[in-house]
């Protein structure tokens, strides 16, 4: 059908932002077609929320282990889905200016993680969320990754003005203030546990932003596992990744048999300075100015300067 082979064109030619936002958007339309399907014959099908969304009862968690996942992008009500996805893709956008595809990725599976860990240690450990019986019992949507992206960007990049409807422009650090206020006020409201997972998806956010502005990014070993996972399937991987880099001395062997000197100088600059590292330093500058760096980010940007000076 031209339809479908339009929607897979624009999806593989999509950026990873929007490719993020059509997987949410087709699992929400299948889980609707699906629960109207069978209100249509008579059949009640809501159990198929079940299969993506996460429960907060653990040995439901341990049958269905999967949904730790597939509830960050699962949704079922068109408000949700919605503002959601608007707020993903207008600072995803943002998010995009200072980082990479790669960086998004990790960025939203990690505060889609953190939302759910947090939720499930509130929902099976505090008597006031345990016992009140007034949380859902299970967890369903993008919220937490979402808000990961949105104070990511504020704690890396906090002066940074956007335009709000009648506002006026505003800097990105109190969309976020407010945005983590309101899920706040929100725990003691009639559905603590969303509101929680909420938080979770904000403290990864803020780990992830402060990390970058020192240099470290969280995301790497997730996305290196995530290499090596696709490595497996293309067949192309039989080796877990190294999520750190050594730097052997000279004649000392590198795990794969070879010395450092034998490794080609694109893997291992002989100033140590890799292009991600050099990518950060240029983000930086770019967000907050040369005088925003640190003494060894200045260091490392010298080093670089001589390299490629011929």
């Amino acid at each position: 059908m031209a339809f479908i082979d339009d929607i897979k064109r624009t999806y593989s030619q999509g950026s990873m932002l929007m490719r993020i936002i059509f997987i949410n958007i087709g699992v929400f339309v299948i889980l609707r077609l699906l629960v109207l399907g069978g209100l249509l014959f008579g059949a009640d099908s809501s159990w198929l929320l079940g299969w993506v969304e996460m429960p907060s009862d653990l040995w439901q968690l341990l049958h269905r282990p999967w949904t730790i996942i597939t509830y960050m992008f699962s949704h079922y009500g068109l408000l949700h889905i919605l503002f959601n996805m608007l707020w993903l893709y207008w600072l995803g956008r943002i998010f995009m200016e200072f980082f990479s595809p790669k960086q998004l990725t990790g960025l939203y599976l990690l505060g889609g993680l953190g939302g759910a860990v947090l939720y499930l240690l509130v929902c099976n450990l505090l008597p006031y969320v345990k016992g009140g019986g007034s949380f859902m019992p299970s967890l369903i949507g993008a919220s937490a990754s979402v808000i990961a992206v949105v104070v990511a960007v504020a704690a890396y990049v906090p002066d940074y003005k956007i335009g709000l409807l009648f506002l006026g422009e505003v800097s990105i650090k109190w969309v976020a203030i407010v945005t983590v206020v309101f899920a706040l006020i929100s725990i003691d409201s009639g559905n603590p546990g969303t509101a929680i997972a909420h938080l979770g998806g904000a403290l990864m956010g803020l780990w992830y932003g402060m990390g970058i502005r020192r240099g470290r990014d969280i995301t790497r070993p997730l996305n290196a596992f995530i290499d090596w996972m696709a490595g497996l399937f293309n067949g192309r991987s039989l080796h877990l990744p190294r999520f750190k880099r050594s730097k052997p001395s000279a004649g000392q062997s590198t795990p794969s048999g070879t010395s450092q000197r034998q490794q080609p100088a694109s893997l291992v600059p002989d100033d140590g300075v890799t292009e991600e590292e050099l990518d950060i330093i240029l983000g930086k500058i770019k967000a907050a100015g040369y005088d925003a760096l640190t003494d060894e980010e200045r260091d490392k940007l010298f080093k670089v300067s001589r390299r490629r000076t011929p």
